[in-house]
């Protein structure tokens, strides 16, 4: 049953734009009729039947679309430089699908300062509430779009960048700058 939650909620999460493990594993255990206090799959099982099913199903359009984003993310975070931006998520992880989001997190000194930096540039956002719940909650999050692809910059204080974030009892993957660039020169994975 554990592995047929997983697969299930993989499936939700590339077909039908779920991002987030916990409603993903909680809506497909409903689906199978499995109770919700049923021992669930953890994240890391999710993403190993997610890969999977990306591959079957999905191979060249998620193959070249997370190149795509990947491209996007080193765009927007050469432009965001001066605020030290990380990426993290499925673009950094290489699960990406159709209705993913560039997940970026920059430390300024002042959220102000990047809200200022993009409206000089243009570049129109909409400010939006931290998801709350995590340990790390930004003091700001910023969406806006970069090559018809989502971005979602979430800004923490200048402090935050020394600390691990742990989301699900793992560490949380952050890339800079020059790993994302060269994550573009290998084959998507």
């Amino acid at each position: 049953m554990r592995r047929s939650i997983a697969a299930l909620a993989a499936r939700l999460m590339a077909e039908g734009g779920i991002s987030d493990y916990r409603f993903a594993k909680r809506k497909a255990a409903r689906q199978l009729g499995a109770p919700e206090t049923e021992a669930l799959p953890n994240n890391a099982e999710i993403e190993a039947e997610l890969r999977a099913y990306q591959a079957i199903y999905q191979e060249d359009e998620q193959r070249e679309r997370l190149l795509e984003m990947r491209r996007a993310a080193v765009e927007v975070m050469r432009l965001l430089d001066p605020f030290r931006p990380y990426l993290t998520g499925p673009v950094l992880s290489g699960t990406a699908g159709r209705f993913s989001e560039i997940d970026l997190e920059a430390f300024p000194d002042n959220t102000k300062e990047v809200e200022i930096f993009l409206l000089n540039r243009g570049i129109r956002f909409e400010q939006n509430e931290p998801k709350r719940g995590g340990a790390e909650v930004p003091e700001c999050v910023l969406t806006f779009d970069c090559n018809d692809f989502p971005v979602r910059l979430s800004l923490y204080e200048p402090d935050a960048e020394r600390a691990q974030k742990r989301r699900n009892g793992r560490t949380a993957e952050r890339a800079r700058l020059t790993l994302v660039e060269t994550l573009l020169e290998a084959p998507a994975t």
